[in-house]
């Protein structure tokens, strides 16, 4: 016998399955009758799966039977569904539509949905319809909405009035609306709530509502941050009336400031530019971390002064043009003789190309002080200043406590006493003082 691969037919038809059966066992059969030396052909194949061919299509679930009114009822009453009633829809029901062109089944359930009208099935019954688009999404939001509480009626003009006063709003007042109120518009064609109350909120206008009086609408308004906000802004104090020169320069006075003066200004001032405005052609402005600022324009330059006068980067400048004059660059001998006059010690180093501790030569030639003194101090590198001489810059450093610590300190004393001998007590010594003997301190008290 020969090893052959089953064929499998597949028939789904219910009818055609015993049919099915005999013509696979036939195959079979053939097919284990034949020597080893003998092979099934296709057209034997064919020949015998031909019957196949004529068994009946697979037949689908039969629909189930039209449902009367009673029976779509009592159907949607066990799904807990509501047929939404419609007396403007000629089938009594929402969207379902009778057709008189389809006698059988003359109900079409129908939803709006994507922006087409999607149709969801024909029926018998105006009922079946109805349930058929009450399991539609869009009808239990349509649901949802018919269950909510029911919107408040409209405001008189003297109830919304009231109504702002308790929630203690203002309805802002705007000559330039044809409803006498900002953020309303009057539109011709809604007719029971003709007032349009909107915004602008990042840019665009968006709805607030319509309203059957202008103060009902302005009263939505009022209830916006942005409304609140502009109320905010006209009950802010109004700005003063500008100044003229002389007023600024008195109140400069009165407060104690320096307008600052500048030559290459063409105002005149430092910190004060003219930008040609028409009312205000006068800027202050000031350098805050590497940027300018600006303080505000004004009327006058020397309003504009006082502005930039009162800042504190104005005050720093004012303090420093009143502070003494750095003094003179020290020769290197001023700066040895000052040094032993403190009794401070230049440090010397091999290492720097100053041939001082701490010194740094800077070879810039457009410097006229070349020597910069510097000390660690923290983990960090502290800038002392720029001389003209290594020896100032030498004695700068020589001033912090970091290169008192590093100085070399004399040989300790003894602090043992001892008399001293006659021949060596100095013959007009008086009583009471200090005398070195070989670089030891002793009491003249024991001179003697």
């Amino acid at each position: 016998m020969t090893e052959e691969t089953p064929l499998t037919l597949d028939c789904s038809s219910a009818s055609g399955a015993g049919a099915a059966t005999v013509v696979e066992m036939e195959i079979l059969t053939a097919v284990e009758v034949r020597d080893e030396s003998e092979v099934i052909t296709d057209v034997e194949v064919a020949a015998l799966m031909a019957p196949l061919e004529e068994l009946p299509a697979a037949a689908a679930p039969p629909a189930p039977p039209p449902m009367t009114a009673e029976e779509a009822l009592r159907q949607a009453e066990a799904e807990e569904l509501t047929l939404l009633k419609s007396s403007v829809s000629n089938s009594g029901f929402m969207h379902v539509t009778f057709k008189s062109d389809r006698p059988n089944k003359p109900y079409r359930a129908h939803v709006r949905r994507g922006g087409e009208q999607v149709t969801l099935g024909f029926f018998e019954t105006s009922e079946e319809a109805a349930l058929c688009y009450a399991r539609s999404p869009e009808a239990h939001a349509a649901f949802a909405a018919a269950a909510a509480p029911p919107a408040p009626p409209p405001m008189t003009a003297e109830e919304a009035l009231r109504q702002a006063e308790a929630e203690v709003l203002t309805l802002l007042k705007s000559e330039s609306s044809n409803t006498g109120y900002k953020g309303v518009s009057f539109g011709r064609k809604a007719k029971a709530k003709p007032y349009h109350a909107q915004v602008q909120r990042g840019g665009k206008p968006v709805t607030l509502g319509y309203f059957a009086t202008a103060e009902e609408a302005a009263l939505a308004y009022a209830r916006t941050p942005e409304a609140q906000a502009a109320v905010a802004a006209a009950a802010a104090p109004s700005a003063p009336p500008p100044m003229t020169a002389e007023e600024a320069l008195r109140q400069a006075e009165a407060e104690g400031l320096t307008l600052l003066r500048s030559e290459s200004s063409k105002t005149g001032y430092t910190g004060v530019r003219f930008t040609g405005g028409m009312t205000k052609p006068y800027q202050a402005q000031v350098k805050s971390s590497g940027k300018s600022v600006a303080l505000g324009t004004f009327a006058t330059a020397a309003e504009a002064a006082l502005a930039y006068a009162r800042s504190p980067e104005a005050q720093a400048a004012v303090a420093a043009a009143a502070a003494p004059p750095a003094p003179p660059p020290m020769t290197a001998e001023e700066a040895m003789r000052q040094a032993e006059a403190e009794g401070l010690t230049l440090l010397r180093s091999e290492n720097s190309n100053s041939g001082y501790k701490c010194v740094t030569f800077n070879s810039n030639k457009k410097l006229t002080s070349p020597y910069q003194a510097k000390v660690w101090r923290g983990g960090k590198e502290v800038h002392l200043g720029m001389y003209a001489t290594p020896e100032e810059a030498a004695l700068s450093y020589a001033r912090t406590s970091e290169a008192q610590a590093a100085a070399p300190q004399p040989p300790a004393t003894s602090s043992r006493k001892r008399k001293v001998r006659s021949e060596e007590q100095p013959p007009d010594m008086p009583a009471g003082v200090v005398v070195i003997l070989e670089g030891r301190f002793v009491e003249s008290a024991t001179f003697g």
